[in-house]
């Protein structure tokens, strides 16, 4: 069965990322795996000093670092463990079905990489552990991830709350209507109220597009509210969601037009680092 991969490492947005687990995992009727990652650091003895320490006494400071190293890997498990044991704890008391850990060395999106056959969505938070004081900040391993990921990737702000609407911006292009069938196909955002948003653009025929892919939509249940905007892409599409209380924003990534390209690389970092809502990302 594929499962909820969910990823935390202790920060301050942990709890949020876990009650987003346990919202989905109860919407898509999917167990929870919850993820730990240790990741190899630079250590701060041997390979920093030891070109510089005097014969004398390098031997035995080495030595030293190196059992301070092992000390430092030790806890960083113990720590790991005992945080999946909370956040396992909290799941299981909220009616998810099934919930799994797993704690592995080495760098996150390799991890996810390797579990492709087993997952279903993946759940992270924005930023994590060195910028617990700024949610604006984006964790390292995210745009990696993205990139990586086959699978849909929800990325968590500081605060977490059910949402009751969503916003989809579509472009007219091919790309823009595989993302809309696996919102319809994946059943997450199935009973949330859907904006469907199009940013103005020289796609031929886009208006007809935008029309069947809302067509498309409420034949499947959703009920959905279609806009076209006009002007820069970003703040038309921030303007947006601000003005309606967006709950949540799906988008594509990776594609060429000049939509898809707003989320790609440092444009896909900007909506990231400005939007105080989930995301969902469709590769």
């Amino acid at each position: 069965m594929t499962k909820i991969i969910t990823c935390v490492d202790g920060s301050a947005m942990t709890t949020a990322v876990t009650n987003a687990a346990i919202w989905a995992s109860n919407k898509l009727t999917k167990p929870i795996l919850f993820l730990h990652t240790i990741e190899k650091e630079q250590q701060h003895g041997a390979d920093n000093y030891s070109g510089a320490i005097g014969l004398g006494a390098r031997s035995a400071l080495l030595q030293e670092m190196t059992k301070l190293d092992e000390q430092r890997g030790k806890l960083a498990l113990k720590l790991g463990k005992e945080l999946l044991e909370r956040v396992a704890s909290q799941a299981q008391t909220s009616v998810v079905q099934q919930v799994e850990s797993m704690q592995r060395h080495g760098e996150l999106a390799d991890a996810i990489v390797d579990m492709e056959d087993k997952t279903r969505l993946i759940v992270i938070g924005r930023s994590g552990k060195g910028h617990e004081d700024d949610y604006s900040a984006l964790g390292s391993n995210i745009e990696t991830l993205l990139r990586k990921a086959t699978h849909p990737v929800v990325i968590i702000p500081d605060t977490f709350s059910e949402p009751t609407s969503f916003m989809v911006a579509y472009d007219g292009r091919q790309t823009a209507d595989n993302a809309l069938q696996r919102v319809i196909d994946g059943g997450l955002l199935h009973g949330l109220h859907c904006h469907l948003v199009s940013v103005k653009n020289n796609e031929p025929d886009l208006k007809e597009k935008f029309l069947a892919a809302q067509k498309k939509l409420e034949e499947k249940g959703f009920t959905v509210t279609p806009s076209f905007v006009e002007g820069n892409i970003f703040d038309a599409l921030m303007e947006y969601k601000q003005k309606h209380d967006i709950g949540l924003i799906v988008m594509g990534a990776f594609g060429h037009s000049k939509l898809r390209q707003f989320f790609l690389g440092s444009n896909t970092m900007k909506m990231l680092e400005r939007s105080k809502v989930p995301m969902v990302v469709l590769r």
